[in-house]
């Protein structure tokens, strides 16, 4: 996995944790975890940012990062999502603020916390194995079920984890999220 947008991920987290805001790690760099390694533009966090975390969260971040405070109290307000540049490397993290849901509560309750080592120890919660492809399922249906690299990203995660994942846990969300053909073509695909 590569350290950069690791690094820059986890002092997002890392305040997110210092002010009490649920989150969970998905996307590229969830999958990369579970799956096929790939490089990234960006990096996927789901967090339950209210109002009153608007002001701490951009103190915290503004000296290594741009946040544009009005972007992201529109987002809280919104249920929507925002981004945050970091100076140094351009890396860019964004940040989706759910409307609460069952599918969320259940993501939140399964997160796996991963440490990483750079120099000093740090960690994160990533999206379970599971939830990182149900998560890619919605958006590959939602986009219209034509990108390639959530597809690769899905297979790859249950190629590398076969055996090891919850599939009745897969099923049953699947359903929900209404992606089940999805989730049985992934299954037969890998």
């Amino acid at each position: 996995m590569q350290n950069e947008p690791v690094e820059v991920t986890l002092k997002v987290t890392g305040v997110f944790e210092k002010l009490g805001i649920p989150y969970v790690i998905g996307g590229s760099l969830a999958s990369t975890l579970y799956g096929m390694v790939r490089t990234t533009q960006d990096s996927d966090i789901v967090a339950e940012m209210r109002l009153e975390h608007l002001q701490p969260f951009v103190e915290a971040l503004q000296d290594e990062f741009y946040v544009d405070s009005a972007m992201i109290a529109e987002s809280i307000q919104r249920h929507s999502s925002f981004n945050i540049i970091h100076h140094e490397t351009m890396f860019k993290v964004d940040v989706f603020i759910p409307r609460p849901r069952p599918f969320l509560q259940s993501q939140l309750a399964r997160a796996q916390r991963q440490t990483f080592n750079f120099g000093t120890e740090v960690s994160a919660k990533f999206a379970s194995p599971e939830d990182t492809i149900l998560a890619k399922l919605e958006w590959y249906r939602l986009g219209g079920e034509v990108s390639d690299r959530q597809w690769r990203d899905i297979l790859g995660i249950l190629k590398t984890r076969a055996g090891e994942l919850d599939v009745a846990y897969l099923r049953q969300w699947a359903a929900t999220l209404r992606v089940t053909d999805l989730l049985e073509r992934a299954l037969s695909a890998a």
